[in-house]
C-alpha cells in the first residue's frame, strides 16, 4: 500500500475517532453558544426555571405565517428563533406558526375565532418605495398545556411609535412574553391578594381588566373590612393568610380599628400596594354646563399611618405640562358638533426614568389629578419610581379646576425648580407600627411594635389602576383611552408592582431585558435601491464566484503538471 493511502486511511480514522468523542461529549453535556453581543438568544435564569416545569406536552400555536411585511417577518423570525431556544432545553415544547388568512372560506371563520378569544388583529399601512398599502396581521400566539389556554401577545402597542419602533420594543419583550405565558399555564397559584373593600373603594368592574391580569397568576379575592367592627382579631387572622393587600382609592374614612388590621397585616410581613388619591376630583364632575369642579382635599385617617411608614402624601394637586390629551367640544359647524384636541394638564403622562426593574423599559404612564409625595428619614429604603417632568408644579387646594385651563399660557419661568415631584415610591424595609407606644384600638394578644422585612408601594392617584367602560358597559382595556385612542402603560406598571411585592422579580427582570436591534434605514434604502440590492444580494454570489474560480484555477495549476 502506498505511503500516501496510509495517510489518508490514517487521517480517516482519526477523523471518524475524533467525531465519534464529539458525538459522546455532546450526549453527555449540553450547552448552547450565543455570538451575538447583546446575547439576544441567551435565556435567563428565571426562563430557564420556567421551562423545567413543563412535565408534559406544550403547544404554542403562532398567528404569523404567508405574506407579512418586513418589519413582521423581523418579528415573526425573532420569535421563531427564540421558541427554538425554549424547545432545546425542553422538547415538551412544540409549535407550529399558521396563516389565519391562508383559505379564503374559512378565514372568517378564523378571524371570528381569535375575535372571541381576544386576539385582535393589527391593520398596518405597508410603504414599499413609496406604494402604500394595508394589511392585517394577528401578532398573537397560544399556548395549550393540560387542557389549559393563554394568550401571548407579541406586540407591544406603544403609544405614538411607528410600525417599526412598536416591533423592536415587542421584541425586547419577546422572552418575557413567552417565559410569563408559560409560567402562567404550567405553574401552580401559590400566591393570595386581598383587594380591600369597605370605604369607598373602586368597585370590581373598574379594576376588572386588573383584577383578570392578576387572577391569572395568584389566587385572588375581595376583603372587607366592615367585619371589624365586630370581629376584629378574626379579621386580622383572615387577613394575615393573604400575601399582598390592594387598597385602590377609598374615599370613605378608614377608623382606628380597621388601621390596626391593616398595620398588623404590614407588621406581620404582608406586602401592600397603597392607590390613594389625597384631592377629591375627578374627570366626570367637570363635565357640566359650568365645565368646573372643586378640588378639595378628603381625608382618608390614614395620614399618621404613612408618616410613621416614611412618607406623605401631600393634598395638592400636579399641573404638569407633559400632560395628556383631551378632546373638547369648541362649537359647532352645522349639526355637526366641533372637537379640538387640548393637552390637559391635570393628568401627567409620566416617563419612567428610573432604572428599577418595575418601570424599566415603560412606557408612557397616565395619572388623573395626581398628588406629590413627600418621603422622610426612618431607615426605610425608598427608590422613587414615578416623578414628574419638570415642567410641572404642585396646585394647592381647595382650589377650582375648569375645563377652561386648556387655554391657559404658560413659560419655563412658571416650572423653575419646582417640578419632577415624586408620584410614586417604593419601600422595602422592617416598618414600625403607628400605634407603637399607643393605646390600642382594640385588644390583641399578638400586637407587634416592629414589623418583619416587607415591602409596600404607594402611587398617589387611585385612577391608574381604573378601567373605562364601553357603551355596554364593559371594561376595556386598563391604560386604554376611548376619547383619544391611545394606549398607556398603566398596566404593565401595575403588573410589575404586584409580581414585584410577590417576590416573582425574575420575570421583571426578564422584561427590562435591553436587546440591541440593528435596523435598515428605510430612507436610505428607497434613495439607494439598486446598490442595496446589488450588497445584499449579489455581492456574495459575487465572492463565492470568484473563490469558485480561484479554487478551480489553483487545482488545475496543482494536478495538471
Amino acid at each position: 500500500m502506498k505511503a500516501s493511502n496510509k495517510l489518508n486511511l490514517k487521517t480517516l480514522g482519526i477523523t471518524i475517532f475524533i467525531l465519534i468523542v464529539l458525538n459522546v461529549l455532546g450526549s453527555l453535556f449540553f450547552h448552547r453558544f450565543d455570538l451575538t453581543k447583546d446575547k439576544r438568544y441567551t435565556l435567563s435564569e428565571t426562563s430557564l426555571k420556567i421551562v423545567k416545569q413543563v412535565k408534559n406536552p406544550l403547544s404554542i400555536k403562532i398567528y404569523m405565517q404567508g405574506e407579512l411585511p418586513a418589519d413582521f417577518r423581523r418579528l415573526q423570525q425573532e420569535t421563531k428563533q427564540l421558541l427554538e431556544e425554549f424547545q432545546a432545553y425542553n422538547n415538551n415544547i412544540v409549535f407550529e406558526f399558521v396563516n389565519p388568512m391562508e383559505n379564503e372560506n374559512e378565514s372568517m371563520e378564523m378571524v371570528k375565532s381569535l375575535y372571541q378569544k381576544g386576539l385582535t388583529p393589527v391593520n398596518i399601512t405597508v410603504d414599499d418605495k413609496g406604494k402604500q398599502s394595508q394589511a392585517m396581521v394577528f401578532p398573537w400566539a397560544i399556548a395549550v398545556y393540560n387542557n389549559k389556554e393563554v394568550n401571548i401577545p407579541l406586540l407591544k402597542n406603544i403609544m405614538g411609535a411607528s410600525t417599526t419602533q412598536k416591533v423592536i420594543g415587542s421584541i425586547q419583550h419577546l422572552e418575557y412574553s413567552i417565559a410569563d405565558a408559560i409560567n402562567k399555564i404550567t405553574k401552580d397559584r401559590q400566591k393570595k391578594v386581598a383587594i380591600i373593600k369597605g370605604n369607598g373603594e373602586l368597585s370590581e368592574i373598574h379594576i376588572g381588566k386588573l383584577l383578570r391580569q392578576i387572577k391569572e397568576s395568584y389566587y385572588i379575592g375581595p376583603f372587607t373590612l366592615d367585619s371589624v367592627a365586630k370581629d376584629p382579631n378574626g379579621t386580622l387572622d383572615a387577613l394575615k393568610k393573604y400575601d399582598l393587600a390592594i387598597i385602590s382609592k377609598p374615599t370613605e374614612t378608614f377608623s382606628d380599628e380597621e388601621k390596626q388590621v391593616l398595620d398588623q397585616f404590614i407588621m406581620n410581613g404582608g406586602k401592600t400596594l397603597w392607590l390613594i388619591d389625597q384631592v377629591d376630583a375627578d374627570m366626570d364632575s367637570l363635565y357640566n354646563d359650568a365645565g368646573a369642579t372643586l378640588a378639595y382635599p378628603r381625608d382618608l385617617n390614614l395620614n399618621d399611618m404613612f408618616f410613621k411608614y416614611g412618607f406623605r402624601i401631600n393634598p395638592d394637586l400636579v399641573k404638569d405640562e407633559n400632560g395628556s390629551p383631551i378632546k373638547l367640544a369648541t362649537g359647532e359647524q352645522g349639526s355637526a358638533t366641533q372637537y379640538q384636541d387640548f393637552i390637559w394638564k391635570f393628568a401627567p403622562q409620566v416617563y419612567p426614568t428610573s432604572q428599577h426593574p418595575i418601570v424599566k423599559n415603560l412606557g408612557g404612564i397616565k395619572f388623573d389629578f395626581a398628588s406629590p409625595i413627600d418621603t422622610l428619614k426612618n431607615g426605610i429604603k425608598k427608590t422613587v419610581l414615578l416623578q414628574s417632568s419638570q415642567y410641572s408644579k404642585q396646585i394647592g387646594t381647595p382650589s377650582e379646576i375648569n375645563l377652561n385651563m386648556v387655554t391657559e399660557e404658560t413659560s419655563p419661568k412658571d416650572y423653575l425648580n419646582k417640578g419632577n415631584l415624586v408620584l410614586s415610591v417604593l419601600l422595602e424595609g422592617s416598618f414600625n407600627s403607628v400605634f407603637e407606644n399607643r393605646v390600642l384600638p382594640f385588644k390583641e394578644s399578638s400586637f407587634q411594635a416592629k414589623g418583619k422585612p416587607t415591602k409596600m408601594i404607594v402611587v398617589a392617584d387611585g385612577d391608574i389602576a381604573r378601567n373605562q367602560l364601553d357603551k355596554n358597559m364593559m371594561p376595556v382595556e386598563l391604560g386604554y383611552d376611548q376619547r383619544t385612542g391611545n394606549l398607556y402603560d398603566n398596566k404593565d406598571f401595575m403588573m410589575n408592582c404586584v409580581n414585584y411585592l410577590l417576590d416573582d422579580t425574575g420575570l421583571i427582570n426578564i422584561r427590562s431585558k435591553d436587546v440591541e436591534l440593528p435596523l435598515l434605514d428605510k430612507e436610505k434604502v428607497y434613495e439607494n435601491y439598486t446598490t442595496t440590492q446589488f450588497i445584499t444580494i449579489g455581492l456574495p454570489i459575487l465572492i463565492l464566484l470568484v473563490f469558485g474560480l480561484v479554487f478551480t484555477f489553483i487545482r488545475k495549476r496543482k494536478y495538471s503538471k
